[in-house]
């Protein structure tokens, strides 16, 4: 199974056809993304003007949204590290129960509850306000956007998939994003609206 690296250089590698370039990428988003796979790959396509089921899509366009994804994750991977880091010394100093933290390991780290609503601006960007709230005091409205209009979905019957998430947290009105409970200073109940 091929890494995020050897996935991105295959996107990159002028000997490969179109379809293959793509496919790359697409494959890359199974490594690391931010919102999620297909908000991720929406996103992506919507910046660089590739159309979504476009298998002979410009290589340059497929190379300019693999640049805009390494970005956002060299951004994700930093917070990781430095994350790890600060466990370490807390564990040392006794510790046990960390802070809160925002969940995702490259899958869906700013999950989107409609992959058609997203964050403006590069994943990096996004990725960067992310991780500022991450290092901050837990507040009153979404830590990606600013967007105080958070609404809270009602609770999902079993077994419904497709709104899985309503458990986690408020979905921001202004970028579309589930922020999970802990990001909010003062959590109301989940259906309330």
């Amino acid at each position: 199974m091929a890494g995020f690296r050897s996935l991105a250089y295959q996107v990159r590698d002028a000997r490969n056809d179109r379809a293959l370039r793509r496919h790359s990428l697409r494959r890359c988003l199974e490594r690391f993304a931010p919102y999620g796979h297909r908000a991720t790959w929406w996103h992506l396509c919507d910046r660089h003007g590739i159309a979504p089921e476009d298998r002979g899509a410009d290589p340059l366009r497929l190379v300019a949204a693999l640049e805009e994804l390494e970005d956002a994750r060299a951004v994700w991977l930093e917070y990781e590290r430095q994350f790890a880091e600060r466990r370490r010394r807390e564990k040392h100093d006794g510790l046990r129960r960390p802070g809160w933290t925002w969940g995702g390991s490259g899958d869906a780290v700013v999950r989107c509850a409609d992959p058609g609503v997203r964050p403006e601006g590069a994943l990096g960007e996004v990725l960067r306000r992310l991780v500022k709230a991450l290092e901050s005091e837990p507040g009153k409205a979404c830590p990606v956007c600013g967007d105080e209009e958070l609404r809270w979905p009602a609770v999902p019957a079993v077994g419904a998939w497709e709104q899985a998430w309503a458990g986690e947290g408020p979905v921001c009105a202004g970028c579309g994003i589930v922020v999970p409970r802990p990001a909010l200073a003062d959590t109301p109940t989940a259906g309330a609206a």
